[in-house]
């Protein structure tokens, strides 16, 4: 249990590096059908998870920079929106990730009881 201040700054430290860390896995896992940020980020809260727009559109840009997802405007609506959606190489990076991720749940389960 956390006592003091500087208990729970520290625990409040890691923790947020803890989400940034699964940030990419939550993302892709979502983006199976095309979706915008907004969008985006309500499913991800759904799910429990908070992101805010100022780390989201870096990370889509990164992921979509790196091979992993595709974007495409659609100006139909009153106003433009990129969709963003997982390509192949996407899927076989979250199939890879989420093996690794599985992995290391176990791990730490081990490890924490």
């Amino acid at each position: 249990m956390i006592k003091d201040a500087n208990q729970l700054a520290a625990f409040e430290k890691i923790a947020q590096e803890m989400r940034r860390g699964i940030l990419v896995v939550a993302v892709l896992s979502q983006l199976q059908t095309e979706k915008y940020g907004y969008a985006l980020i309500s499913d991800l809260e759904t799910h429990g998870l908070t992101i805010d727009q100022g780390t989201l559109y870096p990370l889509l840009r990164r992921l979509e920079g790196q091979g992993l997802l595709d974007s495409t405007w659609n100006t139909d609506g009153s106003r433009p929106r990129r969709y963003y959606v997982i390509n192949d190489t996407g899927r076989a990076v979250l199939a890879q990730l989420g093996e690794e991720w599985h992995t290391l749940a176990s791990t730490l389960n081990s490890l924490l009881l």
